[in-house]
């Protein structure tokens, strides 16, 4: 069902907007995006995810068919369709998401001919992020024409960094881009947090990396550190949110209690 058919009657919210980004591949974007946004649902939240990665795991990671819709985001921003004719209900009531498809691979290309290409996605979210408390946006791994247009509709940053040995190599780049885009075009623009994840307790690295991503971000690193977790794992091949498919899970537990520190991170 089309977000057009959903009753709004709500009162417009002081909104987050918030980029999920690393240009990293595998370090738990996607996953982030879709287990936050449903923790930040169960608590009372409205949220909208804008899935702006052509693989559209924010969109099948929430059980919604490709094959079947009208609209998605490549048609918000190429087409001039209304945002608000792609959004998709979720399986959490007060989820929705904007979906990709893969057709947004090439919309990179495309938009360079268009008039204010940077600032398509923005524009395009002016019209409906007032009904929301959140819109998170899943970002590419990589820091094309669609990262800049999601860094220019974006207020915050949360950057989701893997366990792993070479943990904050491209992260200076990333901060090189997320500055230019503050000095230039968007000067509200800040790291709202940073989010380790796929930490194995068992290990000396893991400890090890969330030391230097600590000594490196300080305070802006949540105190909350997402295990390593077959369940999170497992979830998306059955289109829902961890916290669905596996409540009494480590998983489910761990971004519960960063949903509560996003929160109260205003």
């Amino acid at each position: 069902m089309s977000y057009t058919d959903v009753k709004r009657g709500l009162p417009s919210r002081n909104t987050r907007v918030i980029a999920t980004i690393n240009q990293k591949g595998g370090v738990g974007k996607s996953t982030t995006v879709i287990n936050l946004a449903a923790c930040l649902g169960e608590a009372n939240k409205k949220v909208l995810i804008v899935d702006f990665d052509p693989q559209g795991n924010a969109s099948s990671g929430f059980g919604i068919e490709k094959d079947e819709l009208e609209n998605d985001i490549y048609d918000v921003i190429l087409n001039n369709v209304p945002i608000a004719d792609a959004i998709q209900e979720t399986c959490e009531p007060k989820v929705f998401v904007a979906p990709a498809t893969i057709q947004l691979a090439g919309a990179e290309i495309e938009l360079v001919n268009t008039m204010a290409r940077e600032s398509v996605l923005k524009e395009a979210l002016e019209t409906v992020k007032d009904e929301f408390d959140f819109v998170i946006i899943d970002c590419p791994p990589s820091l094309g024409l669609l990262t800049i247009n999601a860094l220019i509709a974006a207020d915050s940053l949360i950057i989701p960094i893997q366990c792993e040995y070479y943990a904050l190599e491209g992260v200076t780049k990333l901060l090189e881009s997320m500055n230019m885009v503050k000095k230039r075009m968007n000067p509200d623009l800040e790291i709202f947090g940073v989010v380790m994840t796929m930490f194995d307790s068992r290990t000396t690295l893991s400890k090890q990396v969330v030391d230097e991503v600590q000594a490196f971000f300080g305070k802006k690193m949540f105190k909350t550190i997402i295990p390593r977790n077959v369940k999170i794992a497992e979830a998306p091949s059955h289109g829902m949110p961890v916290s669905m498919y596996a409540r009494i899970s480590k998983g489910a537990s761990a971004y519960a209690k960063l949903a509560k520190e996003v929160i109260n991170r205003g």
